[in-house]
């Protein structure tokens, strides 16, 4: 996913969030505290590909402010936003 630089933020979305809004549905049927782990390991691969594709933001405080900018415009961006209040 992190080498996928071609993409935007919303065709990225587009592609992995019927994958993770479905592991949410099955797996978090059973238990759902288990899911936080990968969750956050997309969020950490999300910000890699932040990272990669704009040069400009290769420091990682730069990367960090840019995605709490992304977190708080578009809060449902992505699937599993919803189930972490903090993403970070």
């Amino acid at each position: 996913m992190h080498r996928k630089t071609q993409f935007t933020f919303t065709e990225l979305a587009q592609r992995i969030n019927p994958v993770v809004r479905g592991w949410m549905q099955y797996f978090g049927a059973f238990c759902r505290s288990a899911l936080y782990p990968l969750l956050q390991r997309i969020n950490a691969y999300l910000l890699r590909w932040v990272r990669r594709k704009y040069k400009r933001l290769r420091a990682f405080k730069k990367a960090h402010r840019c995605w709490k900018r992304v977190i708080r415009q578009y809060p449902r961006l992505f699937a599993h936003w919803a189930w972490m209040p903090d993403v970070w």
